[in-house]
């Protein structure tokens, strides 16, 4: 399980830590972890050409006693410092060391002021001189240690323009800590930011590194560990891996039967969309659900049978409920039912029982019209992408793309359910629990049909007994490594998720093992 906090829940235990330890020991740490892996990406350090972008801050301080290091190997090391702070200890490290400075503190054309010319004006007026334009085109590896987990808002200037200077040159890029312009508690970018290949984070995973948009400013994310464990508290958020989604899959025992292993409904699909009932009962068939019960109209009833004789059908006449369909332990409501009356009707029926259903698609446009669907005592997950929450949250659909975290977490608050938000970072959000974030997402997935596969195997695993964060937290897990293998259609999907559920069983069999023979 990998866990990531916030700025101030890391900030609270590295003061906890210094407490307890000599001072400058935490830079020491991270600026060896830092040199490492500057080293690795460079192959050869003799003769290489290093830029540091730094500001004022700690991260800045890192930057430097990293370069000193790599400047003491043979690499020509050059240090832009952006702001008029910075971190001495680190700048006469580098300077012993035979670093290089260009200080846009200082006036233009002063003995290391860089030149006159500008490739880049502030508003302000401040200027990055084409001097050190030069230099960051000519490095090898650029180390952004501009802005650290502090850092709120868009990036001002200087920074903004050796931002977009970094991401424009040809050389790597590895930030230090979190991307500038990344807000390190959220993912959320506001303006220019360095777009790195590989962020070395210090302590902690960062939730801003694992969330979208800004995980896909960080690259490669690599921890280094200065030992703030003891001193951490309860995440803001986690990442399950494979043996934490296994160990909380339903798997069945000698004793087991189809009931005991789960009866899903699924009410789905209507005379124009029969393909998502199809799909949707797929995904709870190959999701291991003891027995599905398919409840729709003629044409969906029909497709579903044709496909899955598995499963158990109630063909409803259009407005009719599922009062008929026999008992379940939860329900699949809305991939393309519609949001007619008849389609309402249908919702009511089901959202009036007393077990957990997962509401997805045309569902959440019903919730959306009719709040009072959600007046309920049993669980509700719902499973929305951006412009599905948008309508639920009544707030624009860019807005959720750049605050995803944020908008989960207020409508799981709002309506009162586990959120399932999809997309390039699918999160779960539940009041009271850290959020989760799923890494098993892939790109293939972006194809129609794939969330009617989601929802029905979510669905399963609520059948099955698990609450609608595990549920959900699963499945989403499950989802991404069958969507993997590309380019793919959701039936695909359907298709590979045994092989995904198996893939993480043995995982946990695998570390059992391994766990015991270290016994």
């Amino acid at each position: 399980m990998r866990t990531a906090y916030t700025s101030d829940q890391i900030r609270a235990a590295e003061a906890a830590l210094m407490a307890t330890l000599p001072e400058g020991t935490l830079m020491e740490r991270a600026a060896t972890g830092l040199a490492v892996t500057c080293a690795g990406m460079l192959g050869t350090v003799y003769g290489s050409r290093v830029v540091l972008l730094v500001g004022g801050g700690d991260n800045g301080g890192d930057a430097l006693y990293a370069g000193a290091r790599l400047a003491d190997r043979g690499a020509r090391v050059d240090a832009i410092l952006a702001g008029p702070r910075v971190h001495a200890g680190g700048l006469d490290a580098l300077r012993r060391a035979g670093g290089r400075v260009t200080d846009l503190g200082r006036a233009a054309g002063s003995p290391e002021g860089g030149g006159q010319a500008a490739s880049g004006t502030a508003p302000g007026g401040s200027a990055v001189p084409e001097a050190a334009g030069r230099l960051i085109r000519a490095a090898g590896l650029v180390v952004d240690g501009l802005v650290g987990i502090g850092g709120a808002g868009a990036l001002r200037e200087p920074y903004a323009t050796l931002a977009a200077l970094a991401g424009d040159a040809p050389g790597r890029v590895v930030a230090v800590d979190v991307p500038s312009g990344v807000d390190a508690s959220s993912g959320r970018v506001e303006g220019p930011a360095v777009r790195a290949d590989v962020t070395v984070t210090f302590g902690a995973w960062k939730i801003g590194l694992l969330v979208d948009p800004g995980a896909g400013y960080a690259g490669r994310a690599r921890l280094v560990d200065i030992g703030l464990g003891p001193h951490l508290p309860e995440p803001g958020a986690v990442a399950p891996a494979d043996a934490d989604v296994a160990a909380l899959l339903p798997v069945p025992d000698a004793s087991a039967d189809k009931y005991r292993r789960g009866v899903v409904g699924i009410a789905a699909g209507s005379e124009r969309y029969t393909g998502a009932a199809v799909l949707a009962v797929g995904g709870a068939l190959r999701g291991g659900v003891g027995m599905v019960r398919y409840a729709g109209t003629a044409a969906p009833a029909a497709r579903v049978r044709a496909r899955w004789p598995e499963a158990v059908i109630t063909t409803l006449t259009p407005g009719q409920g599922v009062e008929e369909v026999g008992r379940v332990q939860a329900w699949v409501l809305g991939p393309g039912l519609g949001t007619g009356q008849e389609a309402h009707a249908v919702a009511r029926s089901v959202l009036d029982g007393d077990v957990p259903v997962l509401v997805d698609a045309d569902g959440l446009t019903l919730l959306a019209e009719d709040r009072t669907l959600l007046r309920r005592t049993a669980p509700v997950l719902i499973t929305p992408h951006a412009g599905e929450l948008s309508r639920l949250l009544g707030v624009p659909r860019e807005r959720i793309e750049a605050r995803r975290l944020e908008h989960a977490r207020r409508a799981a608050a709002e309506l009162g359910v586990t959120v399932l938000l999809k997309g390039s970072t699918t999160l779960v959000a539940e009041e009271g629990r850290p959020v989760v974030i799923n890494l098993t997402g892939a790109p293939w997935l972006a194809t129609g049909g794939t969330g009617d596969v989601l929802a029905g195997l979510a669905g399963a695993l609520l059948a099955g007994g698990l609450s609608g964060y595990d549920a959900a937290s699963c499945a989403a897990h499950l989802h991404g490594i069958a969507g993997q293998e590309g380019p793919l259609a959701a039936g695909d999907v359907v298709e590979a998720l045994p092989g995904a559920v198996r893939a993480v069983m043995n995982r946990l069999r695998r570390d059992g093992r391994a766990a015991r023979l270290e016994k």
